[in-house]
């Protein structure tokens, strides 16, 4: 199986994977021999990508709607996503979104994880859509940073993956509908331990997941958990997807608690940068996320 540009298909070649409309409409199946009647009805839809099966590269797993489905889903929600953020009038905000859409568009071809995204959308939609929203920030902040393209394949990876742990978190926990008990908070704070346990031994996923998984939630001040780390102790990556993490947590419904504005989440970011959050890495989101309110000076 391999990607290739509507420009460049044959007709003659199989699909190897099912293509679906912007709206989630099904256009052709995986499996059909490709007309010139269907090639040309893939570019009037403005289709520019397909994935087609050939000798050479054998497509041999097997699709499922369910996969077929969530991939439609991740694309349609990670394209309204970045639209809603007002990158900075500094910002090359165009280049900015076509490298995420670009990572992600990669990371979501990997059938390991995309199979991690569908059971955590059959867990818990949140989950879902937090994973999804924490990879699309951390990557915006790892391009701030100058990372290369390795560099962002490894921390999207820990961070849509960041919180698969949950899976292993009685679901009447994670979706009660008020506040946790305190027994039930710690039974949460688990999520860490297991995330990094799930990911460890799986040699698809990368040490650095692992690491993402079990560390997004230590604090530089050492207040965090599993291991209370501090600063340096906590790796890089960890540290980016932590201010990604809690942005997006603060600015998104929950079944206990509305979101607050992002105003507010400004100043709450700011004022955790000075000491729980990195503050190099909370600089660099509050200069590339353009919201700042009245009255809120930023420092140079």
């Amino acid at each position: 199986m391999r990607k290739v540009h509507i420009d460049n298909v044959e007709p003659g070649v199989k699909l190897a994977k099912a293509v679906f409309s912007p709206e989630g409409r099904i256009l052709l199946s995986s499996g059909v021999e490709l007309e010139k009647k269907f090639i040309d009805r893939l570019k009037r839809c403005n289709i520019s990508q397909i994935y087609v099966d050939d000798e050479i590269f054998r497509f041999t797993d097997i699709d499922n709607a369910a996969c077929n489905q969530i991939i439609v889903q991740i694309n349609r929600f990670v394209d309204n996503s970045i639209e809603n953020y007002p990158f900075s009038r500094a910002t090359d905000a165009i280049r900015i979104k076509n490298v995420i859409s670009e990572i992600i568009d990669e990371l979501i071809d990997d059938k390991y994880i995309l199979k991690s995204l569908l059971d955590l959308d059959s867990v818990d939609s949140y989950t879902f859509e937090h994973s999804v929203n924490v990879c699309i920030i951390s990557v915006m902040i790892g391009i701030a940073l100058n990372f290369g393209k390795s560099e962002l394949k490894g921390l999207g990876t820990g961070a849509l993956l960041h919180d698969i742990g949950k899976l292993r978190i009685p679901e009447e926990i994670l979706k009660k509908p008020f506040r946790l008990t305190m027994e039930e908070f710690e039974e949460v704070k688990k999520h860490t331990i297991y995330g990094y346990e799930i990911l460890k031994n799986n040699k698809n996923f990368g040490e650095i997941a692992s690491y993402i998984a079990l560390e997004h939630h230590e604090r530089c001040d050492g207040s965090g958990y599993p291991y209370r780390l501090e600063r340096n102790s906590i790796h890089q990556y960890s540290r980016i997807v932590a201010v990604a993490d809690v942005y997006n947590a603060l600015t998104t419904d929950r079944v206990y608690r509305k979101k607050i504005e992002k105003q507010n989440a400004f100043r709450y970011i700011m004022s955790l940068g000075d000491h729980q959050l990195d503050k190099e890495i909370t600089d660099v989101f509050l200069k590339y996320i353009d919201f700042c309110p009245v009255g809120v000076v930023r420092e140079n």
